[in-house]
């Protein structure tokens, strides 16, 4: 029961130290999704150039994306024209950090652990841009939107000639920002950031502290041991931070630390299948290259460069406010916290009951399977039906991979509206002549697959 008790009052501490700093985040990525259109990205990141790659890493490095939400957004990218060094270096900064993360390191970690994570970041990411620009000459793809319709991820598609006022707008953004951060987001990392905070809670109640003495001071072993633990499993920007503050205070070095919250991010085992088959074999061997080396060189370098101190100090007086009695702001951010988990929580388990459109069921949704709809394009009469076919998608596992696929679906010839739930992953796509194919091969470009 004691363990239990120590278990419990570590993750409270982290949470009250981190809470804060999480909702600020979460409220910032809110405000660049819904104020930022992804056609601003696109259109400085084509082109076989370092510029490309420069651009994909600065755009990367603050967007609040996960490692499998980054996948099928920059395979959305490279489909629009973005080159394979830029695509590469998008893949490799934006995991890494966010403006959610970057917040978190600074309350669990200290400034200079927040600064130098961003930077280790953008610099790893250009670097493999850079091996990939220069190892290969083929040209970017071709825009692939003929018969479909382009939507930005992040605003609200309105009908020509009907503009809302400009209160109407801002306020539908205020909202966009607020669902995203705090529900969407919430969705994608939320259940990641229970696991690392339990698994800092587990490591620092019941691993002793002469666990790790092997490893204590030892630079060159404590990166191979993140190395090999860190590039295959999944784990976010964020829920990285307090396992790596664990496992300092359990004797592992501050560089060592820092190459798990690179590492860590940036790769796995999802990521490293789709981009073998995206963008091949050398790509993705130019792109572990790049990881492991970034980070074993900016591990090494606060290692031996740079004071321990500066890495530690705040850990100590980090640990020593764990045990102390948080105050009031801390604790109402933490109910807040907790209370957007629950919420998300409740939407999983309502969802097990009720589908997107409303009606109960006990398996996936099939409301649309058999029901016409009405075209909203304007080249159909008012009386002709359109079709509507539903598809089974794999491999999502946030809000991003969901708004892809619809994005992606959307581009083919044929459709008029995609509406794609991620849950079940049942996509209904409404149009006329729909090729199943050609929604197939859509789906199949950026990393996903159709169920047969």
């Amino acid at each position: 029961m004691d363990y239990v008790l120590n278990v419990l009052q570590a993750v409270v501490g982290i949470v009250n130290e981190m809470s804060p700093y999480l909702l600020l985040g979460f409220l910032l990525a809110g405000i660049m999704h819904a104020f930022i259109p992804d056609g601003w990205f696109n259109k400085y990141l084509s082109g076989d150039t370092m510029r490309s790659v420069i651009n994909a890493a600065i755009f990367g490095v603050p967007l609040p994306l996960c490692s499998c939400g980054v996948i099928p957004t920059a395979m959305s990218l490279r489909r629009e024209g973005a080159s394979k060094g830029a695509v590469v270096s998008f893949l490799i900064a934006t995991p890494q950090t966010g403006v959610d993360s970057i917040f978190a390191t600074y309350s669990l970690m200290g400034l200079p652990f927040a600064i130098v994570r961003p930077i280790a970041a953008l610099f790893t990411a250009v670097m493999g841009g850079a091996f990939v620009t220069m190892g290969t000459l083929s040209p970017t793809l071709p825009h692939n939107g003929e018969g479909g319709r382009e939507e930005s991820l992040s605003l609200e598609n309105k009908p020509e000639g009907t503009p809302s006022p400009l209160w109407g707008r801002v306020g539908e953004r205020v909202v966009s920002a607020l669902r995203f951060g705090f529900v969407e987001m919430m969705e994608d990392i939320g259940k990641w950031l229970v696991v690392g905070l339990i698994v800092a809670g587990l490591i620092t109640a019941l691993v002793p502290d002469e666990f790790f003495a092997i490893f204590k001071d030892n630079t060159a072993l404590s990166m191979l041991l993140v190395l090999c633990i860190s590039v295959p499993m999944y784990i976010c920007a964020t829920g990285s931070i307090p396992i790596a503050v664990a496992l300092m205070m359990k004797g592992l070095t501050p560089g060592a630390a820092l190459v798990m919250l690179m590492a860590g991010p940036a790769c796995n085992v999802a990521s490293i299948l789709v981009i073998n088959k995206v963008l091949g074999k050398k790509t993705l061997l130019l792109y572990l290259a790049a990881i492991i080396i970034g980070s074993i060189l900016f591990g090494v370098a606060i290692d031996q460069l740079l004071p321990r101190e500066w890495f530690t100090d705040h850990l100590m007086s980090t640990h020593a406010c764990c045990h102390d009695v948080a105050g009031w702001f801390e604790w109402t951010c933490t109910g807040i916290l907790v209370l957007l988990l629950l919420n998300v929580l409740r939407m999983k388990l309502q969802h097990k009951s009720a589908c997107s459109c409303g009606h109960n069921h006990e398996g996936h949704c099939h409301c649309h399977e058999h029901h016409d709809c009405h075209c909203h394009d304007e080249s159909c009469s008012e009386q002709e039906a359109c079709e509507t076919k539903t598809y089974v998608v794999k491999g999502m596992t946030c809000n991003h991979c969901r708004a892809n696929a619809e994005k992606v679906i959307r581009t083919v010839k044929g459709v008029e509206s995609v509406s794609v739930d991620l849950q079940s992953g049942i996509a209904t796509v409404t149009g006329d002549g729909i090729d199943d194919k050609a929604v197939k091969e859509a789906v199949e470009s950026i990393g996903f697959s159709i169920e047969e």
